[in-house]
């Protein structure tokens, strides 16, 4: 942790501390824990996420914040998951998805140069080189690379996009029938855990980012990237979604799916809304979250245990840094 705040102290960031009650949760897809305020005699929620108070700080003329905080969600406790764990975040004014590539990749390439001296390390019974330089590679090629299956050949079309996704093997029971949900399947199902190098993916369907903002080019995509190693995701990040009546959209489409009985859809706030209209500049953000940790892993043996064998609520960030750094 002291290399990851140093690393963006250098950098011109500033650290700040943001609500951990909230009247709505927000900034990501996740249940969350429900208080009640005896005072005010309403209901609060613990956060989720710290995106969107941090994103009404770049409104307001912070240029560039951080965060190191805990989130708290109300989910099942697996060697993925635990309901209450550290995540840092960050945003950055007038930057994009490429400046935050390479943001995640200093951090992680130069805590491991710092350590051992180079970039090579050995975990989880693979050698990972982490010299800086890592591809990047879109979702939609990293589907082609290793199923066959072009989406981008059919991109917009919900059916065909389904058929393609089940004819590779892909499970879509339960989840909606649409384009972007099927090519999102396909790569959770069939390519994620192929990642073993370090490796951005990006341009994400916009059915699984409603934060990010739309490729221009390409509006059924967003500026979206997850970084992966040895088949674990090491950083998300974004081109902050900026536009106001876009963003009202997505959150009434997840605030429907909410009412249809998605406990992990956003909830509409119109606040952050409000805060958008004031302006918010072309803003990259980048998160790192533990919902898929590596709790204890090693480098020595590769050893992943499980969530209830380890502190059950240890710092993320300190086990992604000793994974690479520690021998």
């Amino acid at each position: 942790m002291a290399f990851l705040r140093r690393y963006l102290d250098n950098l011109g960031f500033m650290e700040v501390e943001t609500p951990v009650l909230s009247p709505i949760a927000g900034g990501a897809n996740a249940r969350p824990f429900i208080t009640h305020h005896n005072a005010q005699d309403i209901d609060m929620y613990m956060r989720i996420a710290t995106e969107l108070h941090l994103k009404r700080l770049i409104v307001g003329g912070m240029e560039r914040v951080y965060e190191v905080g805990r989130i708290f969600r109300n989910e099942g406790m697996d060697t993925k998951h635990n309901p209450e764990f550290t995540t840092c975040e960050l945003y950055q004014a007038y930057t994009n998805l490429d400046g935050m590539m390479d943001i995640l990749e200093g951090i992680l390439s130069g805590a491991c140069k710092e350590i051992h001296g180079g970039y090579q390390v050995q975990w989880l019974g693979h050698d990972i080189d982490l010299t800086p330089g890592w591809p990047r590679v879109t979702m939609a090629d990293a589907v082609k690379n290793v199923t066959g299956a072009d989406f981008m050949a059919c991109i917009g079309d919900n059916d065909k996009g389904v058929e393609l996704a089940r004819s590779v093997g892909v499970d879509m029971d339960g989840v909606p029938h649409t384009w972007g949900n099927a090519l999102y399947e396909t790569f959770d199902q069939k390519v994620e855990e192929t990642l073993v190098q370090p490796t951005f993916i990006t341009m994400y369907p916009v059915e699984v980012s409603p934060l990010a903002k739309r490729s221009p080019t390409q509006p059924e995509l967003t500026e979206r990237y997850e970084a992966f190693i040895c088949g674990c995701e090491m950083g998300n990040a974004f081109s902050e979604l900026n536009d106001p009546i876009d963003q009202y959209g997505r959150f009434k489409a997840q605030a429907e799916k909410r009412a249809n009985g998605d406990e992990e859809a956003d909830m509409m706030d119109e606040d952050f809304v409000m805060a958008l209209e004031y302006g918010m500049p072309p803003t990259g953000g980048l998160g790192w979250t533990s919902k898929e940790p590596f709790k204890k892993t090693t480098l020595r043996g590769g050893f992943c245990p499980s969530t209830c064998q380890t502190p059950r609520f240890a710092l993320y960030w300190a086990h992604i840094i000793s994974a690479f750094c520690v021998q």
